[in-house]
């Protein structure tokens, strides 16, 4: 459960302090850590002890100590020496990687509490109940945050992130698969909007300065204040990270709130779609159109179907810009300077980048 680094770290400390090496080793005499600067062969010296009723041994000039986790051997800890202070300093290790194992162990059950939160996997007396006896606050203003990487993650990477991203201890981060990386953060009750915003900036902008130009995405569903509704706030997040791929791509930070009328979209089957497209511009479709005219289209959108902005915009003369739309209006039988044809030109363009992604998850 602990890992060898954080066994070697442990007693690399205490040595620093005491001047005694140490060395952990399995119930099968395999070592874990060592501060030793030449190893010895203690396999059939542990393995004697390990079947022993005693907790502590003089073996081999040194010091043995047994590590259990409830009642099952779970290390055998070796200090160097046989005199007093090696016996007092190798009981005090001892009682460190025991609480480390305690630690750790809690550890992992609040973080197999939290994925079964998310994943729904819990009855709603069993979470109000687990999370009762894990003393985990059950009505907090809390959002998910899910961070999403370029490549997968192992367990090393996921404490490296927790080390780097866990600023209060009663907040969760964790993960159920191997590139998205699920923030559970706890808020306080004036943090709104705003806040959201600026944690999911701080969080890339730390994730990004230390994993160098590696690609991120953040995505952040609505704020819950009881824990059965966390999983609510994932699913959120969850689908704002699709979303955002789609119709937000050159955005690094995507909050479910904002995603507007591309959700529903999302959400629409693809043969209603493909009938949406061939039904109102009967049968071509509105990415066919040239580089320039669509360009035109996308400027006159942003600019809230202005024509003077748009043409100022466009570099163009303001007549130029109305032969394009008359022009454009005669292919397709749309006016986007009519509001109504306009929004009926605007879900086409994203239904089809909505068709475009999908076909390409089929592949």
């Amino acid at each position: 459960m602990i890992t060898n680094q954080v066994l070697l770290n442990t007693i690399e400390g205490l040595k620093s302090i005491s001047r005694i090496d140490f060395c952990v080793f399995d119930t099968e005499g395999k070592t874990l850590a060592s501060t030793f600067s030449e190893g010895r062969d203690f396999e059939n010296a542990i393995l004697s002890f390990a079947g022993s009723p005693a907790d502590s041994q003089v073996i081999q000039g040194c010091q043995f100590f047994k590590i259990f986790d409830e009642q099952q051997l779970e290390y055998i800890l070796l200090a160097g020496g046989e005199s007093e202070d090696v016996y007092m300093v190798g009981k005090i290790a001892a009682f460190q990687i025991q609480n480390l194992l305690v630690a750790y162990k809690e550890r992992f059950d609040k973080d197999n509490f939290i994925k079964n939160l998310l994943l729904d996997n819990l009855l709603l007396v069993d979470i109000y109940n687990r999370a009762k006896k894990l003393h985990i606050d059950t009505e907090v203003k809390r959002v998910i945050f899910i961070i999403e990487t370029s490549h997968e993650k192992d367990s090393a990477a996921l404490d490296n992130v927790r080390n780097l991203l866990g600023g209060k201890s009663k907040d969760f981060i964790t993960a159920v698969d191997e590139k998205n990386i699920i923030v559970v953060k706890e808020l306080s009750e004036k943090d709104g909007s705003r806040e959201l915003e600026r944690m999911a900036k701080e969080m890339l902008g730390i994730l990004k300065a230390d994993g160098g130009d590696e690609q991120l995405h953040i995505a952040y569903g609505t704020v819950v204040h009881d824990i059965k509704e966390v999983s609510k706030s994932y699913k959120e997040a969850k689908l704002a990270l699709d979303v955002g791929k789609i119709f937000f791509d050159e955005k690094d930070i995507v909050a479910y709130s904002t995603l507007g009328i591309g959700r529903l979209i999302y959400q629409l089957p693809l043969p209603l779609c493909k009938m949406f497209i061939k039904e109102i511009f009967e049968g071509k479709s509105p990415d066919e159109f040239e580089e320039e005219t669509l360009a035109t289209i996308n400027k006159f959108f942003e600019n809230s179907l202005n024509v003077s902005e748009t043409s100022r915009q466009l570099y163009i003369h303001r007549n130029t810009l109305v032969y394009r739309l008359d022009k454009l209006q005669k292919s397709t039988g749309l006016d986007l300077r009519v509001f109504e044809d306009a929004i009926t030109f605007k879900i086409a363009l994203m239904v089809v980048k909505y068709m475009k992604y999908m076909e390409t998850l089929e592949y």
